[in-house]
C-alpha cells in the first residue's frame, strides 16, 4: 500500500512541475498567436499559427522589419512589421519607403505590388499626416504597418506603439502543417 501511495506522490509532483513549466515557458519566453484577419497577406494567411518569442527584445532592440506582435488600442493583440525605429522620419511616396529620406526596398512586397492595377499598394504618406502627428517616430515607440497595405489596420490609423505593448516578435508558422516556413 505504502509503495502505491508513494507512486501516486510522485505522479502528483511531476505533474505539478509540467504545469509549472508550461506555465512560465508560455508566460514569460514564449507563445502561441493566431493571425486574425487578412492584413499581412501575402506574408501571412489569415489564421496561421505562430510563436511569439517574448525574451528577444529583452536582449535587443527591435529591428526595421522585424514582424511583432502587440496590444493594441481595442484589446486586440495586433500582428504587424516594424517599419519606422524611434527618431525615425517615416514617408512613402510613389509606393516607395522613405525613412531618414533613405529609399528602402521592401522585398516582401514585391509579388503584391505586381497585383495591384489601380494605384500605388501603399498610398503616399507623411509621418506627420498620421495619428503620430510628427516629424519622428517618438523614443521607446515603434511605427507598424501590415503588408497588406490597403486594408491593414495600424500605425497610419493607431499611432505607434509603445515598446512596453509589444509582447514580442514571431517569424515562425507552425500551423497549417503545409505552411510551416521561417517569415521574413
Amino acid at each position: 500500500m505504502a509503495k502505491k501511495k508513494n507512486e501516486l506522490w510522485e505522479w502528483i509532483k511531476a505533474l505539478v512541475i509540467a504545469v509549472v513549466l508550461a506555465a512560465v515557458i508560455r508566460y514569460f519566453l514564449f507563445a502561441p498567436i493566431v493571425v486574425d484577419g487578412l492584413s499581412m497577406m501575402p506574408t501571412l494567411h489569415d489564421q496561421d499559427r505562430m510563436i511569439v518569442n517574448k525574451i528577444n527584445y529583452k536582449v535587443r532592440e527591435p529591428k526595421r522589419f522585424d514582424i511583432i506582435v502587440f496590444h493594441a488600442p481595442e484589446k486586440k493583440d495586433y500582428i504587424k512589421r516594424v517599419i519606422g525605429l524611434p527618431g525615425d522620419r517615416i514617408e512613402y511616396k510613389n509606393d516607395t519607403l522613405y525613412v531618414n529620406g533613405k529609399a528602402y526596398k521592401e522585398p516582401y512586397l514585391d509579388d503584391y505590388k505586381k497585383q495591384v492595377i489601380d494605384g500605388p499598394l501603399t498610398a503616399s504618406f507623411k509621418l506627420e499626416e498620421t495619428p503620430v502627428g510628427q516629424e519622428r517616430v517618438p523614443d521607446g515607440e515603434l511605427f507598424v504597418m501590415g503588408d497588406n497595405r490597403r486594408f491593414s489596420k495600424d500605425s497610419r490609423h493607431i499611432g505607434t506603439v509603445p515598446m512596453d505593448k509589444v509582447l514580442g516578435n514571431t517569424s515562425v508558422i507552425y500551423w497549417p502543417l503545409n505552411d510551416i516556413r521561417k517569415v521574413k
